[in-house]
């Protein structure tokens, strides 16, 4: 005999679901437990992942599972960020346009995953990518980021190979780091480490930006791209930050040590 639901139970499912379906409509990649997070931790209900989950899927608003190959791996032992400004990750990717390619390099923070740096164009040489990461310099780093001790793991692409990039790294006092030859996707998405990896990054921004919209120029993209790090690194929750924001997880770092590894 299927036990069904009470008059009220029945009507606050109901309430979920236009909820649910609410936030789907604007990321329509989220799963189920990133779902149950902003209705737990942005809207303040009192809901479980098992009636989210069970109620997105009596819907058909489960996400669709990607299935990937084995990857290949590395025997080098992947470095942990265990503060801000320790590690950063830098990479590109790119989408059309109605006027041609536009390129996004971004920089990520491996232990607070703020994107601290971004740079949008046509071109998609080692300049742009400095100036990428220039912007993260200058934002987190405002009075020098020498001695500083902050690494910088990339993979062996032209452009952070190039003269030019690792001259000024080394000016800079920045330590550069490459994902091994044998090893091209040691900087994505591995479910077996908790810190989350650059291009999981790119994936997400993806997913939430570039994907749902057919874009006019490479000034449209800057533009949406800049708010929407400005919002992301606001209000985006992360479960390995216990449900804080990049923004939350630095204040907090920076509130419960002495030294404060990002400069007043």
């Amino acid at each position: 005999m299927v036990r069904r639901p009470s008059a009220s139970v029945a009507v606050r499912n109901r309430a979920i679901l236009v909820r649910i379906q609410a936030i789907k409509s604007d990321h329509p990649f989220w799963g189920y437990r990133r779902i149950w997070a902003h209705l737990r931790f942005v809207d303040t209900l009192d809901v479980n992942k098992k009636r989210i989950y069970r109620l997105m899927q009596m819907h058909r608003l489960l996400a669709t599972q990607t299935t990937h190959g084995v990857p290949r791996t590395s025997l080098r032992p992947k470095p942990r960020a265990e503060r801000p400004n320790q590690w950063w990750g830098i990479d590109m990717t790119k989408v059309m346009t109605e006027t041609g390619w536009c390129y996004l390099v971004i920089v990520l923070d491996w232990y607070t995953k703020q994107i601290v740096g971004h740079h949008c164009g046509k071109i998609a040489a080692s300049r742009e990518w400095l100036s990428a990461l220039e912007r993260g310099v200058d934002r987190q780093f405002p009075h020098g980021v020498k001695d500083r001790n902050l690494h910088l793991m990339s993979d062996n692409g032209s452009q952070p190979t190039s003269v030019k990039f690792m001259t000024a790294c080394g000016y800079l006092g920045i330590v550069q780091a490459f994902t091994s030859y044998n090893n091209p996707k040691g900087n994505a998405d591995d479910r077996r480490e908790w810190w989350n990896h650059t291009e999981r990054m790119m994936r997400t921004i993806k997913e939430e930006l570039l994907w749902l919209r057919e874009w006019q120029s490479p000034f449209e993209v800057t533009a949406a791209m800049t708010d929407w790090i400005e919002r992301y690194n606001e209000t985006y929750l992360h479960s390995a930050l216990k449900y804080r924001t990049p923004n939350q997880a630095e204040v907090t770092y920076n509130l419960g040590h002495e030294t404060l590894f990002k400069s007043a």
